[in-house]
This record gives structure tokens, C-alpha cells and sequence, in this order.
């Protein structure tokens, strides 16, 4: 019987790998090959391109670069660490540390994990023998490069590949633009260009991943398309109005005996909850929230109904503020196949942990992207089974006098425009590519002079703006930041006319914390006796209650100095609170939430209670015509208006109104998320209004740079506080704004007003 291509692609490969990777596939009983694995060896036994491979979660993405990987470094062993695995969480590397582990049992090939719970025993080993595979998180590579330069070549002499892992998550970030960095940098040090291979479930433009992935590396990168199988889920989505019954009303709800021939009911406040605790039962799962807040009130609530039930406790809680051994006790229990727990977790448990049999994902409310949605979702299903998510959505019930925008289920209305973007498209947003990243220019300008040593302006500008984040910065925008950071002192300018780092570019590079780019704020660490649970922002005074890790704490002892706060365990629950922000919404899922509200499409995954408030929310679009003009009157000078576009636009809109309040008669705006916002305007015309805004924006156009008002200083990341005003100004108008999209919708609203 004759062979198909596929077949023999297989057969080939197979015959390639060493006999420890084969007896592995033995062990774990697979038949074959699958496509993801056929495709990332042909790239990488047969070429020497990069390699950007998607595919859904669970695919076996990460064993598909690793065969054909460890089958080379086997083959012939490399004379220093001969592949770099780099990932955004330390809980990631944990668990393909593990994974790897069992793989290379036979092999001989070392794997070593690097971040900063790792003792300092395990990477000394590595220091003094380096070799095999090291698994590393950005900082700590960036430690590496600053504190050991002179020892990156022995280190990496012969490395061969590097592999990034979820990059959906780092393009268009300044910790991704660092990792591309620091790719560079080690590049030109070793004086080779090791492999790059870049893996994630959800990228949404193939070929801007790919540019972003190759940096200014003139190798071709391989983006495989391979046939997956066909996609199969188990949704649904449930919506409930909050319900504000009084303790007394619930406690005597609870002590009422049931009628005859009715089962008993356990009362708690609220229905929509209980509903979660139901769906997560006697079930392993996950319960995504969409905040750190919203996971450790969710965490405290679904105790507190097992508390009543009289139910085993089940609940664990994982997100970035908790202890390290608080977030491996949750990974380990949701790892093993007997333990049947309930991990509330933000998205720290969204990226590519194997948590092995896992039976739901539970949702509240509406992730903020088609890619997020995706990434949860593929948590479950995995061992065979199509995964399985439940969504649950809880607002107010609104009053006869709430506002119109107010009575729109905007969660609700976002999950489906998502699931049916991804159903009917497709789609997955595509990666926005910063500009100017100044904070991380700043950054990575004091970690080169830290590594190198005095530099001249001419030659510091040079390794530094060669970077691949920066080629948009102009060279006198290099000199503006280089003169502030010699003014503050950040910088330091020799008798020869050299750079150096300055005193208060000393204090901050001194810092572990310097390595991350990303935003820190100055945490408490909270212990409880001998064990550490985690850390909050601001300390509360003695006697004091907090929530953390999904309890309560009162406040015992507080050592400022050493920012400990020193807690003993209570009952109840409690809010809390971070500082933060959401993630941005693309214009697509803003449209496909009017398309929602327009058509008559009951979408089979929506439960009774969705079902009908979605035909309410249909019912009063309709009626107060905020489909057919997405400028409304609510009466008297008072307007709302439904731009029906993402963050960035929404946000350019918003601050054109602002600019040009005055000329255009414009007062008192106010806006939730990027839904909807209300204003008061100078006329009852709106329709003569919209020609107005349209005439201004059709003749003058939108200029993003004069939207930022003087004085206006939008300080976002780590370090744009010691970036010069004017640069920061430029780099939001760029990197924040868009222009296009508001052009072309202004225009759009001038023709509905006259329609």
C-alpha cells in the first residue's frame, strides 16, 4: 500500500530522532505524528530559518521544537548552553522544567531553570559547567547580560536555538521588546545568530510575529501551515441581575424548612455566584476572573457557599500577588490527575501550563479579547476531550430612571461579539507594534553602559538605537533623552567626554527590581507566622482585615522598614484592591457588538436568563435608535454618544472632543470603558452638530501630536517619570492614538444623521 506525502514526512522524521525521544513517544502511546510536529522538524532538520509556530493550545507545540532540538544537541553536543527557552512566567518555566525533565531522563542533556525563587545552588552548576538547555524568564536574562558580559561568550559560545514561548503576549510589549534586545545583544557577543523559534496558540497577524520575531536578523523565518482538527466546543453563557437581599432575609431564607416533597435550598446573596459554584462542583476546573480584585472575591465567595453547604473546601487561588509556594501548591494539585480542585486565577494560569485533566473553564464575565478568550478556553479539553468553558455575567438590575447607555449588557454583548469574531472570521487581534518605547530605551540605555563600561554619546547611540525596538527613534530624540539623563544624574558625563552610569543610575541598576521592565509597585510582603502569603500595595494599620490568597488577614505587627505586615487568619470575606489597568478592546469587537444588537440571532450557547436579557437589550436599541444613529439625544443640552470603536480610537475621539470643546460646543464628557460617552452640547441639533464635527475633521484632518495638551505629562510605564515631557508626549501620540479609524467614523455618523 502506497504512502501518502504525509506518511512518509512522518516516517522520516520519526527515523531522525535519537532512541530517548522515540521510547518517550512509545511511552506516552502515540500513534503518530501529529502535523504541528511534522512541520516545526522539517523547518528545522532540513533548513536554517527561523520558525513561528501557531497552533491551538494543547497541540504538542512545545515537544515539536524540542524533538528535532535535543535531537541535534545529542547528536552533536555543543561546547556551552546549546538552547535558550525563554518564557514570560516563572510558573511556566516550573512546569516546562518538569516536562523536560522527564524527556531528557535518559539522555544525558542537562536542563537547567533560571528565575528568582530558583536556589542559588542549582545555577552555580550551570555557571561552572555550562551546557544542555537553559529555561529562563526575561530578567534574569537581562541580569545575566549586565552582571556576567564577560562571561556570556563561555556561556553561550555554541548556542544554537532560541525558543520564545506565548509571544502573543510579548509583541508590542516593552518585555517583549526586551527579550528582542537582549536577543540582539547576545548575538553580537557570541558573534553568531543562534536560531529564533517563537510559539503561541493565538497569533492574530502571522506575518507581523514573524518580523517581530526575526529582529533585524537577516534570516527568513518559516511561518508552517498544517492541517489541525476541526474545532469542537462545549459553551455556554448565563446572565444574572445582582441580588441585594439583607443578611436577615438570607439567614432566614436559610433556617426555613423546605415544603413537602422539596429538596432543600441553601440561600446566599447572590444567585449568580451560586450558579458558578454549581457549574465548578464536584468538577476540575479553572475559574478565570478578569482582575486580581474580582479572583481573590470570587475565591472568598465560592468558600464561604461551601462553608454553608457544609461542601469540602476546594477553592485555591493563583495570581501575581500570591507567594510562590501558594501558586505551586495550585499547579500541583490542578496537575494531579486524583486531586479534584477549583483554581480561581487571573492570567497567570491563561498561558501554556499542562495542567493535565481539567473538566471546565469557568468565566466571569467577558475576557477583553478573541486571543484571551481563546487561551482560557484551551486550558480545558485537553487528553482528548473538546474543551469546555461556562461564562457568567452579573450586573445591577436596572432602575426605571437608569440612563440609556446604562441599560446595555455590555459584558454580555463583548463575550458574543468575541466567540462569534473567532466562529465566523477567525479572527485573533493582530500584535500592535510600539514605536517609541521610551521607558524601555531608558532601560535598556543604562543596562548597555552598565555592561560595557564608559562609552562614547556616538558609539552608545549606535548599539543602542540599532536595537530593533528603536530603529522609529529619531537620533536628536536619543539626544533629548541622553542630556535629561545626564541632568538627573542618571548619566555621567567623564573628563573625556565619555558615558557612564551616573549615582542615581547606580541606585537603580543595584536593584533586583531594575531587571523588569514592567511596571512594580512597592509591596508589603504579608506572613502568617512562618509562611509567606503574598503581598498588597499599601499596609493597613494594626487591627486592620484585608483579603488575600482568598481569605481574610487582620493586621497583628507592621515593620515598615522591612515593608512586612505581619497577619493572623479571620473568617469573612473582603474586597481589595491593586493598582492597574484592563487590556485594550480592537475596533472589530466593538462593531461586532452593534451587529449583536441588530440582528435576531439566538446564539445556541446563551442559557435561559442571557437569552432574555439579550432580546431586552435588542428591544431597547431598537426603540431608542442607537442602531440606526449612534448619536442619541437624552434629552434637553444632554447627548450620549456610541462611537463603536476600540480603545485606541475611542480614546482619540475622546481627546479630539476634548481639544476642541470650545469650537465645537462641547461640555461635561463623561465615558465608561470604550462603550459609549455622554456630553452636554451648545444645540438640540445633533444632526447639525455632526456636520459641524464632520466639516472640522474633513478640512483639517486629525493630528494626533496636537491632541496632547501641553502640560499633559501621560506617564504609563516603569520609567517614563525620568523620560524629558516632550518625548513621552510624542511616543503616546504615536503608540496610543489612532487617527484612521475616527476619520473614517465621524464621516460614517454624518451620513446617518442624513439617512
Amino acid at each position: 500500500m502506497q504512502q501518502n506525502g504525509a506518511e512518509r514526512d512522518a516516517e522520516l522524521i520519526f527515523e531522525r530522532f535519537p532512541d530517548f525521544i522515540r521510547e518517550f513517544i512509545y511511552r506516552h502511546s502515540w500513534e503518530s505524528l501529529r502535523g504541528v510536529q511534522i512541520a516545526a522538524a522539517k523547518t528545522l532538520f532540513e533548513s536554517d530559518h527561523h520558525l513561528l509556530l501557531t497552533s491551538s493550545t494543547a497541540s504538542g507545540k512545545t515537544e515539536a521544537v524540542f524533538f528535532p532540538i535535543l535531537a541535534d544537541l545529542w547528536q552533536d553536543p555543543p561546547n556551552s548552553i546549546g538552547a535558550l527557552y525563554i518564557a514570560p512566567l516563572k510558573s511556566l518555566i516550573n512546569d516546562q522544567f518538569g516536562r523536560m525533565e522527564e524527556l531528557l531522563d535518559e539522555s544525558g542533556i542537562a536542563v537547567t531553570h533560571w528565575h528568582g525563587d530558583v536556589a542559588a545552588s542549582h545555577k552555580r552548576k550551570l555557571l561552572e559547567k555550562p551546557r544542555g538547555i537553559l529555561q529562563i524568564t526575561p530578567e534574569s536574562l537581562e541580569s545575566m547580560l549586565m552582571n556576567r558580559s564577560n562571561d556570556i561568550v563561555r556561556l553561550f559560545a555554541d548556542l544554537r536555538y532560541i525558543v520564545v514561548d506565548e509571544i502573543h503576549t510579548l509583541t508590542g510589549s516593552d518585555r517583549g521588546n526586551q527579550i528582542i534586545c537582549q536577543l540582539t545583544r547576545l548575538s553580537r557577543l557570541i558573534g553568531h545568530e543562534p536560531r529564533r523559534i517563537g510559539l503561541s496558540a493565538t497569533v492574530g497577524d502571522a506575518g507581523l510575529a514573524a518580523t517581530w520575531l526575526a529582529g533585524s536578523s537577516a534570516i527568513a523565518v518559516d511561518v508552517p501551515v498544517f492541517p489541525e482538527g476541526k474545532n469542537r466546543w462545549r459553551l455556554g453563557m448565563e446572565h444574572f441581575y445582582i441580588q441585594n437581599l439583607k443578611e436577615d432575609q438570607t439567614e432566614k431564607a436559610r433556617k426555613q424548612p423546605p415544603a413537602e416533597g422539596q429538596e432543600s435550598v441553601t440561600a446566599t446573596l447572590d444567585a449568580g455566584y451560586e450558579y458558578m459554584y454549581d457549574c465548578v462542583k464536584d468538577r476540575k476546573s479553572l475559574v478565570f476572573s478578569n482582575s486580581r480584585e474580582e479572583t481573590e472575591y470570587l475565591t472568598a465567595t465560592l468558600r464561604q457557599i461551601a462553608a454553608q453547604r457544609g461542601d469540602q473546601d476546594v477553592f485555591l487561588i493563583h495570581h501575581g500577588n500570591l507567594s510562590a509556594a501558594i501558586r505551586e501548591e495550585a499547579e500541583t494539585k490542578m496537575k494531579d490527575e486524583d486531586s479534584m480542585v477549583v483554581t480561581c486565577a487571573t492570567v497567570t494560569m491563561e498561558l501554556g501550563i499542562d495542567i493535565g485533566r481539567l473538566e471546565r473553564v469557568m468565566q466571569s464575565e467577558s475576557p477583553h479579547s478573541v486571543s484571551s478568550f481563546l487561551q482560557r478556553l484551551g486550558r480545558s479539553g485537553r487528553r482528548g476531550q473538546p474543551p469546555e468553558m461556562m461564562m457568567v455575567f452579573r450586573e445591577e438590575d436596572p432602575l426605571p430612571n437608569t440612563p440609556l447607555p446604562q441599560l446595555m449588557p455590555w459584558e454580555l454583548l463583548r463575550a458574543i461579539a468575541i466567540v462569534q469574531l473567532y466562529i465566523e472570521e477567525r479572527f485573533i487581534e493582530p500584535p500592535n507594534i510600539r514605536r517609541m518605547p521610551m521607558s524601555l530605551l531608558f532601560h535598556q540605555t543604562l543596562s548597555i553602559l552598565a555592561a560595557s563600561g564608559e562609552l562614547s554619546p556616538k558609539m552608545l547611540a549606535e548599539r543602542v538605537l540599532s536595537l530593533p525596538p528603536f530603529h522609529a527613534v529619531s537620533r536628536e530624540d536619543y539626544r533629548t533623552l541622553i542630556i535629561s539623563m545626564v541632568q538627573q544624574e542618571y548619566l555621567e558625563m567623564t573628563e573625556e567626554k565619555g558615558l557612564i552610569v551616573g549615582m542615581k543610575g547606580e541606585r537603580l541598576i543595584k536593584s533586583f527590581k531594575f531587571y523588569a521592565v514592567f511596571k512594580d509597585s512597592e509591596d508589603y510582603t504579608v506572613r502568617c507566622g512562618s509562611d509567606e502569603i503574598g503581598t498588597i500595595t499599601t499596609p493597613p494599620p494594626v487591627g486592620d482585615r484585608f483579603a488575600l490568597a482568598g481569605r481574610v488577614w487582620e493586621v497583628e505587627e507592621l515593620d515598615i522598614a522591612r515593608k512586612l505586615i505581619y497577619v493572623k487568619s479571620v473568617l469573612g470575606k473582603m474586597e481589595v484592591s491593586w493598582p492597574g489597568d484592563f487590556g485594550e478592546i480592537h475596533t472589530k469587537i466593538q462593531e461586532r457588538m452593534r451587529r449583536v444588537l441588530q440582528e435576531d440571532t439566538i446564539y445556541p450557547y446563551l442559557k435561559e436568563n442571557a437569552v432574555q436579557r439579550l432580546q431586552n437589550a435588542r428591544h431597547v436599541a431598537r426603540n431608542t435608535g442607537m442602531l440606526q444613529h449612534s448619536l442619541v439625544h437624552l434629552g434637553g443640552f444632554n447627548w450620549c454618544l456610541f462611537p463603536w470603536l476600540g480603545t485606541r480610537s475611542f480614546r482619540t475621539c475622546r481627546k479630539y472632543l476634548k481639544k476642541y470643546a470650545g469650537e465645537l460646543g462641547v461640555s461635561s464628557i463623561e465615558f465608561e470603558g470604550c462603550n459609549y460617552m455622554t456630553f452636554k452640547l451648545d444645540t438640540q441639533d445633533g444632526n447639525e452638530w455632526l456636520s459641524r464635527l464632520a466639516d472640522k475633521v474633513r478640512t483639517q484632518g486629525i493630528d494626533c501630536d496636537a491632541l496632547m495638551e501641553h502640560g499633559e505629562i501621560p506617564v504609563f510605564e516603569k520609567y517614563d517619570e525620568c523620560i524629558p515631557p516632550e518625548l513621552l508626549r510624542r511616543a503616546y501620540a504615536i503608540d496610543r492614538l489612532r487617527a484612521d479609524e475616527v476619520t473614517a467614523r465621524v464621516l460614517e455618523w454624518e451620513r446617518e444623521a442624513f439617512t
